[in-house]
């Protein structure tokens, strides 16, 4: 199938590892020209080459931005000032009992998590309308419908990523801006991976023990019974991205592996 990607420009936040990173990858595979993002000029570097290596024609470019603060987006902004597609990636997370949780962290997770989505949104918005084409992603979680009580202010700011890409989708309707959120499950990402082998190194074993363990008892559900990967997610976020997909507007699109065992 010919997703409709060639030559339309996307940004991809945060996408120099894990998620961001397939996301982008596979959006360049299909033609678009695409922007990696990451915190450091070092790390979109490494994200250019990895792709470049996989993929000789890739269109690609990156730019160094902290996109979780205001500067860091309005820096991006005048050096990317439209786009077609825009995939709202950035995230954080952590395991932190709630009691302790301190106002510090819960602002932290709104303004990383949640603003940097609203303040991308806010800026290619506009353009998108004004050419009547356009896809604004944003990369939830299935915790953002099943809240994990061991990172409570994680769970908070996916749901609310839900509820902002509801309420802009209302705001176009009738155009060729479509507005969705992804919700992944449990996934492979660069922070699993490496909190995997934190906690088993811990508990003295095994990586695949962990992981085992987790889906026993902190993700029952699961009808994957495994982490899902990158690519995995990537795939499905293209498809939601490309031209094939304006019937999808308004959506939580669930690509968690079964975990939400809800039917609507």
């Amino acid at each position: 199938m010919d997703l409709g990607l060639k030559g339309k420009k996307a940004v991809v936040s945060g996408s120099t590892a894990g998620i961001g990173f397939a996301i982008a990858a596979a959006l360049a595979e299909e033609g678009a020209h695409v922007i990696l993002n990451g915190r450091t000029e070092a790390r979109v570097t490494a994200a250019l080459e990895k792709i470049r290596q996989e993929n000789k024609s890739a269109d690609i470019e990156g730019i160094a931005a902290d996109l979780g603060t205001a500067s860091g987006v309005e820096l991006f902004a005048k050096k990317i000032p439209r786009a077609d597609i825009l995939i709202n990636n950035l995230g954080i997370f952590e395991v932190k009992p709630f009691a302790e949780i301190p106002d510090a962290d819960w602002l932290r997770f709104f303004e990383v998590n949640i603003l940097s989505g609203v303040r991308l949104s806010r800026h290619y918005l506009p353009g998108m309308l004004k050419n009547n084409w356009g896809r604004i992603i944003f990369i939830s979680s299935e915790s953002g419908q099943q809240i994990p009580k061991e990172m409570i202010h994680y769970g908070m700011t996916k749901t609310a990523q839900i509820a902002i890409a509801r309420g802009l989708a209302e705001s176009v309707a009738g155009t060729g801006v479509t507005v969705n959120s992804v919700l992944p499950g449990p996934t492979a990402s660069e922070g699993v991976s490496t909190f995997l082998e934190s906690m088993a190194k811990q508990q003295g074993v095994t990586a695949a023990d962990v992981e085992k363990e987790f889906f026993k008892t902190a993700r029952p559900t699961s009808l994957l019974k495994r982490f899902e990967t990158s690519e995995e997610i990537a795939a499905v976020v293209a498809f939601v991205a490309s031209a094939q997909s304006a019937a999808i507007n308004g959506a939580a699109v669930r690509a968690e592996g079964g975990v939400v065992r809800s039917i609507f």
